[in-house]
């Protein structure tokens, strides 16, 4: 088969044969290539040394250099060049312990990860595919070079790195592969934190994150977010569900767009929910302050999967404001914007929603509806403009204290008062009536 290469790719591998030396395109770029998708990057592998490569290329960088990989600079992006390996002995499932070079591409290949990673390509031998990964790709199926134990036993990563590739290609898991990870999954504990939230995000951002049930099934988030095997596990007898909590919270994930943030708020946002649980004496179950129980626990999972603090902030006040439902008239939304924090809007209304349409269809309509009237109530409080932060009110505390109000206390509370007045009545934020609002409380 055919693979067109970008002008840089070719000229590179063009360079290294020139050169007396092997260069073929290989992994996940010809993978891509041959599912038609875009590769984000070419990576390229060679029997040429780093030493070798960095003499035959003007401008290169040194960017892994001890294990055979330097980057290639052309028409300013830079194209990984890694010298065949075969890796040494792994002592902690995730590094071995030293590479050694090898002469022979079939070596590099076969320490690959999956069968569609597998594969090389340049124009003079085209498509070299030595475990069948192209007609893996054409079942659909993600399924270990070689031995799956020895290959996950390599680096533990892999295993949730096959329910990624398996989420984000639509594929299944093979099933000596899938026995395979369930018999090791407790080896992921050695992979550090940094690692499996790259594989999870990608995994939920994926056009199928419901296969975080398979990482369930297979033993791997009862290592890495146990909390997930509860939610699970924890059943809700409520009109207004049909599902366990870790059930309705994949339904809810599916319900929402591919952004990490809400991605992230609907796997999470009832996560509270089996340490609230409350049966009553008519067997029917509530779940009464799992949204702030929920924001405290999240914020936690979330630290300790090394999020950064901007991801962690914006999912921590979405999960926590997730079940807030004002009265639809315009003062109550302006108190519940103020509340909830405006950074929570528009988003809300999506977590909202998405968790709406993963309940039972028990007063789904009218929910549906409600949420509907709020968006416009918001909209049309947008589009007037009102005031529906500290920050808006036509009056601050430098105005303040040239009024004679003193910083500190009496200044922080005179603040709150006005702009509590102007969440009520939005006409007052008019500089010259804060003004006199102020005097007349000095009286």
């Amino acid at each position: 088969m055919k693979i067109n290469l970008p002008e840089s790719v070719k000229k590179i591998i063009n360079v290294l044969e020139e050169n007396g030396y092997e260069g073929y395109a290989v992994g996940g770029c010809v993978r891509d290539t041959i599912l038609s998708r875009s590769p984000q990057d070419w990576d390229i592998t060679t029997s040429a040394k780093p030493e070798e490569v960095k003499s035959l290329f003007p401008h290169t960088i040194d960017t892994g250099i001890e294990h055979g990989t330097v980057t290639v600079m052309d028409q300013h992006i830079g194209y990984e060049v890694t010298t065949y390996r075969i890796d040494g002995e792994y002592e902690d499932a995730r590094h071995p312990k030293n590479v050694f070079f090898t002469p022979k591409l079939e070596e590099d290949l076969k320490r690959r990860d999956f069968t569609i990673n597998a594969m090389a390509y340049n124009e003079k031998d085209g498509l070299v595919d030595l475990f069948e990964g192209k007609l893996d790709l054409e079942r659909k199926i993600i399924r270990c070079v070689g031995n799956p134990m020895e290959r996950f036993s390599e680096d533990a990563l892999r295993m949730l790195r096959a329910v990624r590739f398996a989420a984000q290609l639509g594929f299944s898991i093979d099933e000596e592969t899938k026995k395979a990870i369930k018999e090791l999954a407790p080896t992921i504990q050695k992979v550090s934190a940094e690692r499996i939230q790259v594989e999870m995000v990608k995994l939920l951002v994926s056009d199928h994150p419901e296969e975080i049930l398979t990482a369930y099934e297979l033993g791997l988030t009862k290592i890495f977010l146990p909390e997930f095997d509860e939610m699970m596990q924890t059943k809700q007898n409520s009109k207004h569900h049909m599902y366990t909590v870790g059930e309705h919270s994949v339904k809810a994930l599916q319900n929402i767009k591919n952004d990490k943030v809400l991605r992230i708020t609907m796997l999470l946002h009832d996560v509270a929910k089996p340490k609230c649980k409350v049966t009553d004496a008519n067997g029917a179950d509530h779940f009464k302050g799992h949204q702030e129980e929920g924001a405290k626990m999240a914020k936690v999972i979330l630290k300790r999967l090394k999020f950064d603090n901007a991801t962690i902030n914006q999912v921590v006040k979405l999960i926590k404001a997730h079940d807030d439902r004002p009265n639809l008239d315009e003062k109550s939304i302006r108190h519940a914007m103020n509340d909830n924090g405006l950074e929570c809007y528009p988003d809300l209304f999506d977590v909202q929603k998405a968790d709406c349409l993963a309940q039972s269809e028990y007063n789904r309509d009218k929910k549906i509806v409600y949420l509907e009237k709020y968006v416009d109530t918001y909209k049309s409080i947008i589009d007037k403009e009102q005031c529906v932060s500290l920050k808006e009110m036509k009056i601050n505390g430098n105005d303040l204290i040239q009024l004679g109000i003193r910083p500190g206390k009496e200044l922080g509370e005179m603040l709150r008062n006005l702009f509590n007045k102007v969440l009520d009545e939005p006409e007052l934020n008019e500089k010259e009536k804060l003004v006199e609002m102020v005097k007349k409380l000095q009286k």
